[in-house]
């Protein structure tokens, strides 16, 4: 048994996947920098922004932006060297699999489904909150009922359930369609964050920034890991891995690329955003367009509001997208059930992945608070992070001549780093979401021992089991395979 669950998947079967169960090659690096900025900048400045001024970090949420950005830095590094190496869908889970064994992969696998689809639920929350606050600034009130969980006082969130469904068909059109709606709502996005900017900078009051850290420098900490949330875009661009034309080039692009741009604009906002407001009126769903309405801008509130749904969209789109990669890397290393990486002939998608996402993140979003989705977000993600940069260190010992599109600098020490920085960063969180995390992480053991393990490809008589990496060490073989 020890040995079945710590064999190690050779990147040989990794680059030589059936045809029928692989994903069209379709996304170039302007395309894979639009789905990076798409999933990172939308929700951490339109929802998260609020909750931790107003809880955490008051004023110094701009620190807290910079901590974490620091901390995704690091990461993103070795996110870049993994997916210019091994251009296939499954992000940490697939790079897990490599180098710590079927496991660990599985653990991240499982980890990953919970980040994805937690945070597609909570974005789906924070779209509600600002397309219902829209609506009713043009005179369409829906009932409280239909726009809050039990929790928040009503029945169900349905604003929230119907744009995953929408998202949802928009995701079966496949990765082509996906990305170049994401492209045009993000650049809509852009040019509305870029208005609040220039817009907002007159109403800053000074005063505002004081007391600077009302909760203290462990506050701003915490703040660091909750919006922590707001960075975990370029992971998204790793799961499109499978999907990109000429990925030991573009991949590295797409991640770092999209993570330099939202940086500098979280970064500006948070600071705007705190010197309009007092910090403690923050603590809403959707703080950016209640701080211009404030400020007695009704009509940019207004315009804001729409450049939020765009950004909170593609937000969706994009965690959706991340998830039902994740489902169908899993599927196919026969993890979880065949169904599940099943392909449309003609969309070239993986539609039963997609419905399945789908649905369960309708269903959290329709029942669940904000603030608990987002904790739980954070700590599948930084946990996620960890094993990446383990596996990062590993695979530089045990091949350090496998060919690579790009190579983190400073191995081990800038993975150390990141290690250090995502362990920091949990402890941060509260014990409520640590022991519902480690609840989830018992489950998933579960399902492995009773499912995964026992019909797992990597085991099959006719598959040759090995626990050693095999890697393929010939450049031209690589794009062979990919081509």
């Amino acid at each position: 048994m020890s040995r079945k669950i710590f064999s190690k998947k050779p990147i040989n079967d990794l680059l030589s996947s059936n045809a029928d169960k692989s994903l069209k090659r379709s996304i170039g690096p302007v395309g894979l920098i639009l789905l990076g900025l798409g999933s990172i900048i939308g929700a951490g400045i339109f929802i998260v922004t609020g909750v931790a001024a107003a809880n955490y970090s008051g004023p110094a949420l701009l620190i807290s932006f910079v901590i974490s950005a620091i901390a995704c830095a690091f990461t993103a590094l070795c996110y870049a060297e993994f997916a210019s190496m091994i251009p296939i869908s499954g992000s940490v889970y697939t790079y897990t699999y490599v180098t710590l064994g079927e496991i660990w992969a599985w653990m991240i696998g499982w980890v990953l489904i919970f980040e994805y689809l937690i945070s597609a639920s909570a974005v789906a929350v924070g779209w509600s909150s600002y397309s219902v606050g829209l609506l009713s600034s043009a005179g369409i009130n829906f009932p409280t009922y239909l726009t809050g969980s039990l929790a928040m006082g009503g029945l169900i969130n349905l604003p929230a359930v119907l744009i995953i469904a929408l998202l949802t068909g928009v995701l079966i059109l496949g990765a082509k369609e996906s990305t170049r709606v994401n492209a045009i709502i993000v650049i809509a996005n852009l040019a509305i964050i870029l208005l609040f900017i220039i817009v907002s900078i007159k109403y800053i009051n000074f005063a505002n920034y004081t007391p600077f850290t009302p909760f203290g420098i462990a506050g701003v900490f915490q703040g660091a890991a909750m919006v922590f949330f707001a960075y975990i875009g370029f992971d998204a661009v790793s799961t499109a891995a499978e999907e990109t034309k000429d990925p030991q080039k573009n991949l590295p692009k797409g991640i770092i690329g999209s993570l330099i741009i939202s940086s500098i604009l979280y970064i500006v906002v948070a600071a705007v955003l705190t010197g309009m407001v007092p910090y403690n009126l923050l603590n809403n769903a959707a703080p950016v367009a209640f701080a211009l309405q404030y400020v007695g801008s009704n009509v940019v509130a207004s315009i804001v509001s729409v450049g939020a749904l765009c950004g909170i969209t593609s937000v969706l789109l994009t965690s959706l997208f991340g998830q039902t990669r994740i489902f169908f890397s899993m599927s196919r290393d026969g993890l979880l059930p065949e169904l599940f990486s099943k392909v449309h002939p003609n969309f070239k998608s993986p539609i039963t992945s997609i419905m399945l996402v789908g649905t369960v993140a309708a269903l959290i979003a329709a029942f669940l608070p904000l603030a608990l989705i987002i904790e739980l977000v954070n700590i599948g993600t930084l946990s996620a992070f960890i094993f990446l940069a383990i596996s990062v260190i590993v695979l530089r010992r045990q091949q350090p001549d496998i060919p690579r599109g790009f190579k983190c600098p400073l191995v081990p020490w800038i993975p150390i780093i990141s290690i250090i920085s995502c362990l920091f960063l949990i402890t941060q969180l509260s014990s409520t979401t640590l022991q519902r995390f480690v609840i989830s992480l018992i489950i998933g053991v579960s399902v492995y021992l009773v499912y995964g393990m026992h019909n797992s490809k990597l085991h099959k008589p006719d598959d040759t089991e090995q626990d050693d990496v095999n890697l393929v060490t010939d450049p031209s073989l690589i794009e062979t395979k990919i081509d």
